[in-house]
């Protein structure tokens, strides 16, 4: 037996480890974590939300002292009568500090400000959801795609058999030439199938591929016959109870609300007199006849009080209490909104779920059907078209139960997401439902 160099057995187990490397399926988890680093609109959301941070220190900075400083020079020509011309600079420069000591109005603003920045990172928790049920509807998108391309690829497969055989059996004579047109249409509907099936599939992967910025494939499948849990707690009551306060749909509307009752404060305090500390000093050269430099300095506190506005202020008040009113109708539709999705995804989950039970055991059944066909065909009790029909009855529920596991498991992130609870761990759960192939 001829012996292999010990650097050549080295380059090769490096090549086969490359190259499976280069098969390995690519999971949910990390398609995610992909999108985390790749989707353009989660990258705006955060870019938004790294703004939004800034809201809180804007609105402090009403409060702290506010520090100015100016200067100019000037050239100047002064004639005189009976007198020469002069020609001087004017030189001056100062500095002036203004302490808020009491503006009611700055203090409602730093409130707002820190809300706003509050609303800023729900609104990246709420993209980051989002993110979520884009990247597992895409994947799973693309997992029924694959799916149903293998059915209907099955079913073309057979179908040309029929076929071939029912062509066969009219050359000999046991069949008439309308089992060979029934198995032709068959076998070219197959056909079709198989070209909408290549379609759909790879608009799925663009689909994918659009949230994190390249081709993926292949991807992790979910394991042969791989149960569903129930979702914990079983109870939709809970569910919704959860989702009326929980859900980040509600936060953020909670928030705007909060920012509209500050706002109706804050033109209130419209009304009110504002008091400042006020400090400066300066100096002043002046180049005249009888220049000098001039240092001045004061500090003083500074009143002003509101007396008439045209009205604005009373238009404020009546403005920011409507628009209060309407951001308090809107956390009760928010509210309504999130319990009716918690609802319909719980129940999604658990009439998907019953509809995964009733189509593996009707895909048991198809399978049963299909071979007693066969063997039906065979001694002569069946007929082509029959087995046709059991093939396309097989295909069909092979099709219908993947979109009803992958719907379910979407379900399941939808239920979380309605309850404000949706995170990577979810996708880590599911993530454990699938294998490479």
């Amino acid at each position: 037996m001829k012996r292999v160099p010990v650097l050549k057995q080295v380059v090769i187990v490096w090549a086969a480890s490359l190259l499976s490397g280069q098969v390995m399926a690519e999971d949910l988890l990390g398609i995610y974590r992909d999108a985390l680093a790749s989707d353009a609109q989660f990258t705006s959301a955060r870019a938004l939300a790294e703004a939004g941070r800034e809201f809180a220190v804007q609105g402090r900075a009403g409060l702290l002292p506010n520090i100015g400083a100016s200067g100019d020079t000037t050239f100047n020509n002064v004639e005189l009568e009976n007198q020469a011309s002069r020609n001087f600079n004017s030189n001056a420069w100062g500095v002036q500090l203004t302490q808020p000591l009491y503006r009611q109005q700055n203090v409602v603003e730093s409130r707002q400000g820190a809300l706003r920045s509050t609303r800023a990172e729900v609104e990246l928790a709420l993209a980051r959801q989002d993110l979520i049920l884009r990247v597992s509807e895409a994947y799973f998108r693309v997992l029924n795609a694959q799916d149903a391309l293998q059915a209907v690829t099955t079913l073309k497969t057979a179908s040309a058999e029929q076929l071939e055989i029912a062509r066969t059996s009219f050359e000999v004579g046991t069949v008439t030439i309308t089992d060979v047109h029934e198995a032709q249409s068959r076998f070219d509907l197959a056909t079709a199938q198989v070209i909408a099936a290549e379609s759909t599939l790879a608009v799925n992967k663009q689909s994918l591929a659009q949230i994190i910025g390249r081709e993926a494939e292949p991807l992790a499948r979910l394991r042969p016959g791989v149960q569903i849990s129930e979702p914990s707690p079983n109870n939709p009551l809970d569910w919704a109870t959860a989702a009326e306060t929980g859900s980040i749909g509600v936060q953020l509307t909670q928030i705007t609300r909060d920012i509209a009752a500050q706002e109706v404060e804050r033109a209130r305090a419209g009304h009110l007199p504002t008091v400042d500390l006020v400090a400066s000093y300066g100096q002043a050269n002046r180049q005249t006849l009888g220049g000098g430099r001039v240092d001045s300095g004061a500090i003083g506190v500074q009143l002003n009080v509101p007396l008439y506005t045209g009205g604005a202020l009373s238009s404020r008040d009546r403005e920011t209490a409507a628009l209060k009113m309407s951001a308090e109708a809107d956390l009760d539709r928010a509210r309504r909104d999130a319990v009716l999705s918690a609802r319909e995804a719980f129940t999604g989950v658990t009439s998907g779920m019953a509809q995964v039970k009733a189509l593996e055991a009707a895909e048991i059944s198809s399978n049963s059907a299909l071979e007693a066909t066969r063997v039906g065909f065979e001694v002569g009790l069946r007929i082509n078209i029959d087995v046709l029909n059991a093939l396309t009855q097989l295909a069909n529920t092979q099709r219908e139960l993947a979109v009803s596991r992958y719907e379910t498991l979407q379900a399941q992130l939808r239920l979380k997401a309605a309850a404000g609870t949706l995170e990577e761990s979810d996708v880590a759960a599911i993530n454990a439902l699938l294998v490479s192939k």
